[in-house]
Formats: structure tokens, sequence, C-alpha cells
């Protein structure tokens, strides 16, 4: 058992200073458009992933008039798991760009993570508590390109295994190293004998990958056939195919010799364009209904359908492999579906021991809760009580006293 007991943000995008306690059970927060309920469902995600779902640098993270000021922006969680406190803290340090020129943002800054007060890699912090997000953008896990879902595979097995992730960070680098030896290939200024240690160490890490991806696809598939049906009915046929760029075969030694021959047959386009061309950085899987591949011929709703099967399979997956369900974060992600699925989806969900839950419409989700959830009113950064009737308390819910012992999570003089 794990959950999130309390949330303290710091110049945390528009929530400057916000200390929430948070329930086991089911918390719907509701409210306007930009008020800050996405950013508080950010902020829990992070102290899981070690990173934004939403943010493309992490100067976006630390509030504008924060940064200028050269002020930290934190994020502090505790959680609670297997009896103990875990306190996680996530902090950006502003720091001013020596290169700034007068466009775009003038500052940079430096990430750092502590768990119960020690420094932690993003890698040591993946895995103490997991999430599952639900989002609107979900529907690009079908219809979107094949980063994405090699993002949801990633993101699931690098919670599930820490094997994986380093595994996963191993391949990167090597990637990244034979790309740059590629290019300078291409330039004469580097030999080709040079690149057989990259291919040898490419083959070993990126066979293992798609070893681990493809029996991660082999078990999801029954989940999601199975949520599939209880949301939709039993009348199409679904099937989830991973689609490696090299030729699985009966265990990971048979995918590594494939792996080699696929090299060898991409060497010539690889001096030509020098990129690596084979491995699981090229890989996909496809989503099929009655054959037909459902990335090119789903509708919207279909999409949506097949994305909640998608992330319920992803959630039943890390309570099998970890013993331990992970907190379920719904951010507007029950617009544009009909009650009858959204209910089924909300049954499933209420399995988990924690949930939250944001949406712009209390009437989505209040008719199927009643008194059974905890609700949150969010408007201008702070965090309000409210019944499930829409009456809101008043006075926030966001300031509580903070603990004895409270420091900041980056060390200025470090």
């Amino acid at each position: 058992m794990a959950y999130l007991s309390r949330l303290r943000l710091t110049n945390f995008r528009n929530l400057t200073h916000l200390d929430h306690a948070l329930p086991r059970g089911v918390t719907v927060y509701y409210g306007p458009n930009a008020q800050g309920k996405t950013t508080l469902l950010e902020a829990v995600y992070l102290l899981c992933i070690a990173r934004s779902f939403r943010a493309e640098n992490e100067r976006e993270l630390v509030s504008f008039s924060a940064a200028n000021a050269g002020q930290q922006a934190l994020v502090d969680g505790t959680i609670e798991k297997d009896g103990q406190h875990l306190r996680i803290i996530v902090g950006y340090q502003s720091t001013q760009r020596s290169n700034f020129e007068g466009n775009g943002l003038g500052y940079n800054v430096r990430k750092e993570i502590r768990v119960n007060r020690l420094r932690r890699t993003a890698g040591e912090l993946i895995g103490q508590v997991n999430a599952v997000l639900f989002s609107a953008e979900d529907i690009e896990l079908v219809l979107g390109a094949p980063s994405g879902r090699r993002r949801f595979l990633d993101i699931l097995l690098s919670q599930a295994d820490t094997l994986y992730l380093k595994g996963l960070q191993r391949y990167n680098r090597v990637v990244q190293q034979r790309n740059q030896l590629l290019r300078l290939l291409r330039e004469g200024r580097a030999g080709g004998d040079e690149l057989a240690f990259w291919d040898d160490e490419l083959a070993r890490e990126g066979s293992w990958i798609t070893w681990r991806r493809y029996e991660t696809m082999r078990d999801l598939t029954p989940a999601c056939i199975q949520h599939h049906e209880d949301l939709s009915g039993p009348e199409e046929d679904l099937a989830v195919e991973y689609r490696p760029s090299v030729l699985l075969g009966g265990d990971v030694a048979e995918v590594e010799s494939n792996f080699r021959e696929a090299l060898a047959a991409a060497s010539y386009r690889e001096r030509a364009h020098p990129v690596t061309a084979v491995g699981p950085h090229r890989d996909d899987f496809n989503v099929m209904i009655d054959g037909a591949d459902m990335g090119m011929f789903a509708s919207r709703g279909q999409a949506r359908t097949l994305a909640l099967t998608l992330r319920l399979a992803e959630a039943g997956f890390l309570a099998s492999v970890r013993g331990e369900g992970p907190v379920v974060l719904f951010d507007d992600a029950l617009s544009e579906m009909d009650s009858g699925r959204r209910h089924r989806l909300l049954e499933k969900a209420m399995r988990y021991e924690q949930v939250l839950i944001t949406t712009t419409d209390m009437e989505q989700v209040n008719g199927f809760f009643g008194s059974g959830a905890i609700y949150r009113y969010v408007s201008g950064g702070q965090v309000w009580p409210s019944d499930e009737h829409g009456n809101i308390g008043e006075t926030p819910v966001s300031g509580e006293e903070a603990e004895e012992g409270d420091e900041p999570a980056i060390d200025e003089s470090a």
C-alpha cells in the first residue's frame, strides 16, 4: 500500500504556496480552467516519475517571478508506504543564463531530488511510488506518433523494474555515441573499425530492451482485451501487436542474433544518413480491432476507449508486479464519454488506494461518487473545501502549517 498523504508546493507554476493534506480514496478537484488543477496532478506525477508530463523544459515549472528573483521551486510530498513515511522533495533552483541575449527566458534551472533528506538521482526515485496518468491527450497513444507509444512502454517498465530503467539509460547512451561516430565516419574523421564496438553494445543492450517490451506487451494484451470488453462490449475483436524493428525469436539470444543481422543490412543506409536505423528507439505497437489498425481507422471515440484500456492495463500490471497499486490520476480524462462508460471506468479506478481526479464539470463525477469522495474547489492557485453539491467553504484547505525540520531541496552553496 502506497499513497500520497501530504503535498507542499512552493513557486511551482501558479501555485506559489500550497500545503495540502490528501486522504486515501477518491479526491475530486473541480473548477474553471487555468486555476491550478492540472498543476496539482503534475506535482504528484513528478514525485513519482521524476519528470513532468507536460513541460517541454523544466524552466516552465518555476514561476516566472520566483525565477527572476533567484528563488527555488519546491515539490515536496509525504508518501505513506508499508507503514512508514517517505519524504520526497524535488527542487528547482533558478540560475541566470550567462549567454542570455534577451530572447526567451533569461534563466536555467538546476534540479535536485531528495528522499528522506538524502540526495537521489531520478533513476533512484522512480519506483518508490508508482503513478498512472489518464489524460485527454491519451488519445495520441492510438492516433499519434510511435514515440508516444514507446514512451508509454518505457515509463511502465521503468516503474515496474529498475533493471529496465538502467538498461534503457545505457541503451540511449549507446545510441547517442554511435550516432556521433556515424557522423564522424561520413566526414572522414573516424575509421570503420571503431563502429564494431558500438555495434556490439547496441545489439546487446537493444535486444534485451526489445525482449522485455515484447514480454510486457504479451502480458498486457489479455488485460487490454478484458478492459475493452468491459467498457465497450464483446462485439469488437481487440488485438495488441508489438512491432519491433528487428525480428523476434524464441529468446533474447535469438533476438540479439537477429539484431546483428539487421544492423549489417542497414549499414549502407546508416552511412548515407548518419543515424542508427534499427533498435528499440524505432519500435512501435499497433492496436487492432477486427484486424484493422486503429492508428489509421479509429474514430475519436474508439481511440479514446482504446487509450483507456491501455491505461487500465498499465495500472493492473504495476499492481501485479510491484504488489501495490499505483496512485491513479485523471486529468480532465472523463469528458467526451457517455455516462455509462464513464461509470464503468470509475468503478475500475476505485480498486486502487488513491485516485485524484480533475474536472471542470463536477456533474461528471458527483452522480457516481456522491458523498463517497472528497471534493475540492481550485481557484487562483488555492484549494477550497467543498461538498458534492458544489457548496464551497470560506477558508482554503491549503494553508496547514508545515512540518518541523523543513529544509530547501537544493543547497545553494553546492
